[in-house]
Order: C-alpha cells, then structure tokens, then sequence
C-alpha cells in the first residue's frame, strides 16, 4: 500500500485529535475523583462499576488521539461511536466531553476532514461528475404469434341442498 501524504492535515482534523486527546485526560481524572469518592459508601461501592467508565472512555479517547496525532498517520476511521460516548459523558456531570462530542461530529462531516480520512485509510476518492449512461439494446420485439393458452376452467363449487323446516 502507497503511503503517500501529499496533503497536509486539515485543521479541524488537528482540532478534533487534539479536543479528544483533552478529553480523554479528563475523562481519567473524572472517573478516578468519581471511583474514589464512591469508595466512601456503602451505596458508592455498588455504583462503582458505574464511576469507572469515565476513566474506561478516557483510555479510548487517549489512545484514538495518538493515532491522529502521530506523524505518520495510521489508517484509522472516524469513530462516531467515540464521540456518541463523549456526549453522554452529561450523565456524569461532564460536560466539557459533551461539547468535545459535539464538536467532534460536526467537525467529521466536514469535506476536508473526510477526504483525509480517506486519503490515510487508502479510499479512493468517486469521482463527482455523474457517469454517462451506456446504450441500452432495444427491447426485444412481441412474438408474431401469441401464445396459445388455454384459459384455466374455474373448480365447481359443491351445490348445497337446502333443508326446508317442517318436511
């Protein structure tokens, strides 16, 4: 495979590894103040498993970042699902990785940055001048002689016999 970056990264492309790399350092603070303060109760120890997945998405995002971020790009795809993530993140009480997610959708469907996307995961780019259309062959002529079919008889119905009242 041709490893080839004539084209620079986009800005939004660098906004987007950089606000997911914050993100995820503070998505790792978030949930080691979360774990920790729940660890003080009874009730925290049940809903630890909850507290901890900040720091889970904070190591995702973390490391997503790095490869964005790296100076020879790796071929990695937009991570929607990242950033679906981040913003519900609110339900935490973080929301700074809200806006981050936010941001970072919108920032996908930029033109730019999903060019590069598919410049560094080997995509060629469609071309976007419709294509022409082919000639078609003409349709075959009817036959001369239609078919014979014989016309399907319809199954007789069974007669019933009426039963008059009083014989």
């Amino acid at each position: 495979m041709s490893t080839n970056y004539s084209v620079q990264k986009p800005g939004l492309f660098t906004a987007i590894a950089v606000m997911t790399l914050t993100s995820g350092i503070v998505n790792l603070f978030w949930g080691f103040i979360a774990s920790a303060t729940a660890l003080g109760t009874i009730v925290g120890i049940v809903c630890l498993p909850v507290t901890i997945l900040p720091t889970i998405l904070g190591i995702y995002e973390i490391i997503f970042a790095a490869k964005l971020l790296s100076a020879q790009p790796e071929p990695v795809k937009p991570s929607q699902s990242l950033a679906v993530f981040q913003i519900l993140t609110f339900l935490m009480g973080n929301i700074f990785s809200m806006v981050v997610g936010i941001l970072t959708l919108i920032f996908y469907n930029d033109v730019s940055v999903r060019e590069y996307f598919n410049q560094i995961n080997g995509v060629t780019p469609t071309a976007s001048t419709p294509p022409t259309p082919v000639d078609q062959p003409e349709a075959l002529p009817a036959p001369l002689e239609p078919a014979n079919l014989e016309p399907a008889e319809e199954p007789a119905k069974p007669k019933r016999i009426r039963k008059i009242a009083g014989k």
